[in-house]
Parts: C-alpha cells; sequence; structure tokens
C-alpha cells in the first residue's frame, strides 16, 4: 500500500521528516488547493484562526480553484500535522 492511500503511514512519515529537518517553535508554510467557494476558503481560514497565521489566497486563471498559502509559527512536528488533518476536512481541498 503506498503512502497516499495510508494517511497514518504519511503522517508518521511527515512528522519523522519535520523533526530531522526543524528546530521548532518555527515558521511553517502549507499550500493548499481549494475549488473557489467562499465557504471552503472560509473553512481554510477557520482553521488557521487562532495562530496569528498570515494567508494569501490566489484564484485560478479559470475562477475554478484558489490556491491558498499559509504561513505560521508552529510549535511542534505534531501540531503541523494536527493542521494538516484538520484541513482534509474541507471538502475537495488538495495539500500540497
Amino acid at each position: 500500500m503506498s503512502l497516499k492511500n495510508d494517511p497514518e503511514a504519511f503522517y508518521a512519515k511527515l512528522k519523522t521528516q519535520l523533526e530531522d529537518t526543524t528546530k521548532f517553535p518555527a515558521l511553517y508554510m502549507y499550500k493548499f488547493i481549494v475549488p473557489s467557494s467562499d465557504e471552503k476558503i472560509k473553512e481554510v481560514h477557520q482553521i488557521f484562526d487562532n495562530l496569528g497565521a498570515v494567508i494569501d489566497t490566489k484564484k485560478s486563471s479559470k475562477g475554478t480553484y484558489t490556491s491558498v498559502t499559509i504561513t505560521a509559527k508552529m510549535k511542534s512536528a505534531d501540531a503541523v500535522i494536527e493542521k494538516y488533518k484538520e484541513a482534509s476536512q474541507v471538502e475537495g481541498i488538495i495539500s500540497l
């Protein structure tokens, strides 16, 4: 089974990589693609609401999707992964 089909294995590998390469607390950049719906974009904003995050959005050329880039100071690899898990609940979101 590939990591793509096994979220827990993916997150375990990501945690190891983050701990090996990052000294926390650290700024971490998330990149997502979401359907261009005010509701979906608002959901993503709410996930990162209490972190003092800088959030930039940019619509695709046809306006179908919106790129959302979020930079936030994260306390640990576990905190980074927790936000990815929360974001994965937004319908149609793609994590980059």
